[in-house]
């Protein structure tokens, strides 16, 4: 599929496991039938929310075959390709340009730290070189990187290679996204990587982002669709009202809860996908178990994605019907009995 603009939602896929921790291969069908569906403008195999850092290279080659193979010719595809050595990336790439893949997420290289100079030298300038025909979207989360693609590497990267036209901006940080937006121009596109930040930073006229990468479309892939439209279509009420009731859903992508050990009281942070997989096993989805070091959720930190997903389920009903008619499932049964969320937490902390 040829890539005109980045605009809308692109759901970052979770990854499901089976019980053994192998690779729900049908299960991953089924969810991507699920958001061809509900017509998402485009997904991401492999990225952090599908697992990448646990995925060997022959499993991460697969998952992206798969999902390619289901909807390569119905939405954008985007292959997760990133990684903290560029020889690795440019292997990743290579394999999965001769699938068919024309778009690649490059998250900037974690842990061994390098400069933003050396972000666009050393890496993605390789990568767009080398595959002129590739997309390629730089993935800017110094979060969980430690580093950070600054704007200015981010703009020369941009005047000098026609194959980089996005970012997935996840930096939190508004200033930081005002001035790519300057140095970059309007012809760039400036994607959500929070969930949280969509409305925001699609409406605010210095950013103008054009639409999210995200974790909860997982779930409710027509609503978040239905959202970023209404912002790009000038449907601005409509939007901030769906912003709004989809607020506690959006507060779960990351679950804080406050926990008793013997030593003292502890804040807990039940990173993604672990609180999305954790939903989409409670909703009857495809999903099973996180792979380690990822585990499972706190008591308390299940308290509250059940009661995030009761309050917005109690008030909207029909945002959940498309997960009822594709995969079956009751909801009022579903969220309103403990059997069917038994073992997802640990016993005690």
């Amino acid at each position: 599929m040829r890539i005109e603009r980045f605009e809308g939602c692109y759901t970052a896929l979770i990854t499901p496991m089976k019980n053994d921790f192998s690779i729900d291969f049908e299960g991953l069908r089924r969810l991507v039938d699920f958001q061809v569906e509900e017509r998402v403008g485009g997904v991401l195999a492999v990225g952090t929310t599908g697992e990448s850092p646990t995925l060997t290279h022959e499993e991460s080659i697969k998952v992206i075959k798969e999902v390619f193979e289901i909807a390569g010719d119905k939405c954008v595809v985007i292959a997760g390709t990133g990684s903290n050595f560029t020889d690795k990336t440019i292997e990743m790439t290579r394999e999965v340009y001769d699938l068919g893949v024309r778009c690649v997420l490059l998250v900037d290289p974690y842990y061994n730290g390098p400069s933003s100079l050396e972000i666009r030298r050393e890496y993605i300038e390789p990568i767009a070189r080398m595959f002129p025909e590739v997309q390629v979207i730089p993935y800017v989360i110094p979060g969980r990187t430690g580093t950070q693609l600054l704007p200015q590497d981010l703009a020369i990267l941009h005047s000098k290679f026609e194959n980089i036209r996005a970012v997935k901006e996840a930096t939190g940080n508004s200033e930081n996204m005002k001035l790519t937006r300057r140095l970059c121009g309007d012809n760039f596109y400036i994607l959500s990587g929070d969930d949280d930040k969509t409305y925001e930073i699609m409406v605010h006229p210095e950013i103008r982002a054009s639409g999210v990468i995200s974790v909860v479309s997982n779930v409710l892939p027509d609503a978040i669709e239905s959202l970023t439209r209404a912002i790009l279509e000038g449907r601005v009420k409509k939007a901030r009202e769906l912003n709004e009731t989809l607020k506690p859903l959006f507060s779960i992508v990351t679950v804080k809860s406050e926990e008793e050990t013997p030593y003292g009281t502890i804040t807990c942070r039940a990173r993604n996908p672990l609180p999305y997989k954790t939903i989409m096993n409670i909703l009857g989805m495809p999903s099973g178990p996180c792979r380690r070091p990822l585990g499972k959720m706190t008591k308390r930190g299940l308290e509250i994605i059940i009661g995030a997903l009761r309050a917005v389920y109690e008030k909207n009903p029909n945002l959940f019907e498309p997960i009822e008619g594709f995969f079956d499932v009751d909801l009022s049964r579903r969220l309103y009995n403990e059997r069917f969320w038994e073992g997802l937490t640990y016993d005690d902390y």
